[in-house]
């Protein structure tokens, strides 16, 4: 079993007179950067172009800076921008100001454990991943605790990489939940396998099938959209609550034997075997060649594909649908 790190095991005053610069006032870059603020951390935000984020920074009362100037005057690092720009960002912005005994750290293992960046020896890289979006980091941070949160280290030049990591989850709030030890390599082969199997992937592709054959079988649309998507989000509301089996008991009898006596029919071996091809093009990294290559040639695939999605029927129906609860 994993340990788990609380406010006890961590010291904030590792940070003390130590500077952090945050690059980035995206969606985690505002709550990590406010939340340790609040905490009592000496943070600038350094974004590159005057554009929204850096006026929204500005007008947080966030000290701003050009990232060259902000990665020179600090002695913690976060790269908290999308990770398809880290390595452009870090080559030309932040590695030719590192100094020897700085921290560098990550949100997500992606440029780190697929070599696309390679820190110089002679600094700490670490990373602290809270699990949730930034907009509960935040909102759970002001409410007095946090989300939980994971926490690696990669390279221990100053033997403390470990306490600033931890130092780090506390002035988020996350040690208030519980911080869990990973790797790297493990934490980002289960992020991309988790996105792409179940949470982003796997569910939505699962819900489109179940709504189109319903519809093609001659059910209503909007009937056929309450059934296979409206109500997901009640079913993982009580599996994250309790569990599955939790989930189990809060459902009727005739849904709990339903379930469990035939989702293998659609979750079967084959499925197994296609998790077995996504794992490895991940852990070989061929995944990410081919998203690095798609960003650079100016994402002509996704772009395809956000075009096809929101054209869909069950776009089209989910509009209408979801004005119903507004």
């Amino acid at each position: 079993m994993a340990r788990i790190y609380y406010n006890k095991d961590a010291d904030l005053s590792v940070l003390k007179g130590r500077r952090v610069a945050v690059i980035g006032y995206g969606i985690q870059g505002r709550a990590q950067s406010l939340n340790l603020r609040d905490s009592g951390v000496d943070v600038v935000v350094a974004q590159k172009f005057k554009d929204d984020y850096y006026k929204r920074a500005d007008a947080d009362g966030m000290k701003v800076m050009d990232i060259p100037d902000a990665v020179k005057s600090a002695d913690v690092v976060m790269m908290l921008i999308p990770d398809e720009v880290q390595k452009q960002v870090y080559d030309s912005e932040v590695a030719p100001h590192l100094k020897e005994g700085m921290v560098l750290d990550f949100a997500h293992g992606f440029n780190i454990h697929f070599k696309r960046i390679v820190p110089p020896e002679s600094v700490d890289v670490i990373m602290v991943a809270p699990k949730g979006p930034g907009a509960l980091v935040r909102e759970t941070f002001e409410a007095g605790f946090g989300v939980p949160a994971l926490i690696a280290v990669h390279q221990d030049h100053s033997g403390k990489a470990k306490e600033y990591a931890l130092a780090i989850a506390k002035g988020l709030g996350a040690t208030t939940r519980g911080v869990i030890e990973t790797t790297f390599e493990e934490e980002t082969e289960t992020d991309l396998f988790g996105e792409q199997a179940v949470l982003c992937g796997g569910s939505s592709e699962l819900v489109k099938s179940s709504f189109d054959f319903l519809v093609a079988n001659g059910y209503q649309p909007e009937i056929a959209y309450f059934e296979v998507l409206h109500e997901l989000k009640l079913i993982i509301d009580l599996v994250q609550k309790d569990g599955i089996e939790g989930m189990w008991r809060n459902v009727s009898n005739t849904a709990e034997y339903g379930g469990r006596t035939r989702g293998d029919r659609v979750i079967d071996p084959k499925t197994e075997v296609a998790m077995e091809e996504l794992l490895r093009d991940i852990k070989s990294g061929a995944f990410a060649k081919e998203w690095v290559a798609e960003y650079e040639a100016g994402m002509p695939t996704l772009g395809k594909l956000r075009e096809e999605g929101a054209e869909s029927r069950i776009e089209t129906v989910g509009k209408s649908i979801r004005k119903m609860f507004k």
